[in-house]
C-alpha cells in the first residue's frame, strides 16, 4: 500500500502550548510504519505573544499557509491580556471564522476502570446562537436600562451540525471496531435543546436535527433528545448513558466545560475545530502561565487531539492506536502529571506513550 503524506501546520501559541505541541508532533512521528503515514510540518505564529511582537494576533500569512499548504493543524494554547488591549482578539476564534470551522468537537473520556466511566463526545455548533454577538442596550420608558441579545438559529447550520454528529457517531463505532475498548455497544446521538420554552429557535434546531439524522446513511445511529437543564443533571448522574451529544453553541459550550470535570482535568480533554475539508486539533486547556517552562504540562489533551485530527482525516486505525496508547498510560497510573495527582513531567509521559505505540 502506498504511503500517504499529510501536511500539518503547528501553531504553538502561548505558554504551555509551546511545550505540548512538540509532544503532538512526536506522537505523529512515532506512529508505526504499518499505518503508511508520513508527515511534513510547518510551524506558524499566532497568539498574544505574536500580537505583542507584531501588533497582530493572527497573521494573514498563517491563515494563507493553512489554507494552501496544509491538510490539518494543531493549535496549542492562547493567552489573554489581563486588561483590555486595543486591537487584540482571540486568534483561535478568528481562525474558526476565517476557515469556516463550523463545529467544535470535544470528546471526554476517562479510564475504563474509573469509578464512573465516561466516554462521550459533545458536538457544538460553532457559528451562531447567542454567539453571533449582536447586542444592544437601551433605556426603557421607566428610565431603567434594558440589554438585548440576538439568538440566531438557522436550518442550514442546524442540519450541518446534526449531520456531523451522526458521522462522528458512526466513526466512533469504526474506531471501536478497530480495537479501542469502550463501554458503548451501538452509536447514539442525543439532541439537546430547550424547545419547550424557545419554540421557534430551539424548536427549529430540534426539528432540523431530527430530519438530518433520519437520513438513510444514519440508519444504524440511535437518536434521542434531552431538554438542556435535565441534560446537565443526567450528564453528571449518568455519564455512561451518552455517546454523542449535539447542541447549539451556548449549550454545547456549557456542557463541554462541565463534562471535563467528570474526568478530573482539562489536561485530558482534546477538541477539534472542523469545517468542510479542514480540521484543527486543539487541547481544551489554556496557556497555564503559572507552570510555563516547568516541564510539567500534561500532554495528553494534545495527544488525544492528534488522534481526533487523524480521525477527521480518515485515518481511523492510526487514531485508534494513539487512543489505546494513551488509555494504557492512564490505566497504568504510574506516570501521571501533577494535575492528575502524580509527579511525572511532560517528557516522561510522552516517552511512555511513544513506547506504547
Amino acid at each position: 500500500m502506498a504511503s500517504r503524506t499529510l501536511r500539518i501546520g503547528l501553531i504553538p501559541g502561548d505558554g504551555i502550548g509551546r511545550e505540548v505541541i512538540p509532544a503532538g508532533r512526536r506522537i505523529l512521528e512515532a506512529l508505526p510504519s504499518s499505518h503508511n503515514l508520513k508527515f511534513t510540518f510547518t510551524t506558524l505564529p499566532a497568539g498574544f505573544t505574536t500580537f505583542q511582537q507584531t501588533g497582530v494576533a493572527l497573521p494573514d500569512k498563517t491563515v494563507e499557509t493553512l489554507e494552501h499548504e496544509c491538510d490539518a493543524a494543531l493549535f496549542g494554547a492562547v493567552s489573554s491580556p489581563t486588561v483590555a488591549t486595543k486591537g487584540y482578539s482571540s486568534p483561535i476564534v478568528a481562525l474558526r471564522k476565517r476557515m469556516k470551522l463550523y463545529a467544535n468537537v470535544r470528546p471526554v473520556k476517562s479510564t475504563l476502570s474509573a469509578k464512573t466511566p465516561v466516554d462521550l463526545v459533545i458536538v457544538r455548533e460553532n457559528t451562531e446562537d447567542l454567539y453571533v454577538k449582536e447586542e444592544k442596550t437601551y433605556t426603557a420608558p421607566d428610565g431603567s436600562k434594558v440589554a438585548e441579545a440576538i439568538k440566531r438559529i438557522s436550518q442550514t447550520a442546524s442540519w450541518n451540525i446534526a449531520a456531523m454528529a451522526g458521522e462522528i457517531a458512526l466513526r466512533r463505532q469504526r474506531v471501536r471496531d478497530a480495537g479501542t475498548a469502550s463501554m458503548h455497544g451501538a452509536p447514539l446521538v442525543t439532541i439537546t435543546h430547550k424547545s419547550n420554552v424557545l419554540s421557534q429557535t430551539d424548536g427549529l434546531f430540534r426539528e432540523t436535527a431530527r430530519a438530518a439524522l433520519a437520513q438513510d446513511r444514519f440508519q444504524m445511529v440511535g437518536v434521542e433528545e434531552q431538554i438542556v437543564d435535565s441534560m446537565v443533571y443526567k450528564l453528571f448522574r449518568q455519564p455512561g448513558a451518552y455517546d454523542v451529544i449535539v447542541a447549539p453553541n451556548l449549550y454545547g459550550d456549557i456542557l463541554s466545560d462541565g463534562a471535563a470535570a467528570l474526568v478530573g482535568s482539562l489536561g485530558l480533554v482534546p477538541s477539534a475545530n472542523v469545517g468542510e475539508g479542514f480540521v484543527i486539533g486543539e487541547p481544551c486547556h489554556g496557556s497555564a502561565p503559572d507552570i510555563e517552562g516547568l516541564g510539567i504540562a500534561n500532554p495528553i489533551a494534545t495527544i488525544r487531539s492528534v488522534g481526533l485530527m487523524l480521525e477527521f482525516l480518515g485515518e481511523e486505525r492510526a487514531a485508534a492506536r494513539i487512543y489505546e496508547a494513551v488509555d494504557a498510560n492512564l490505566e497504568d497510573g504510574v506516570l501521571l502529571s501533577p494535575d492528575m495527582g502524580g509527579k511525572a513531567g511532560t517528557e516522561e509521559i510522552v516517552e511512555d506513550i511513544v513506547k506504547r505505540l
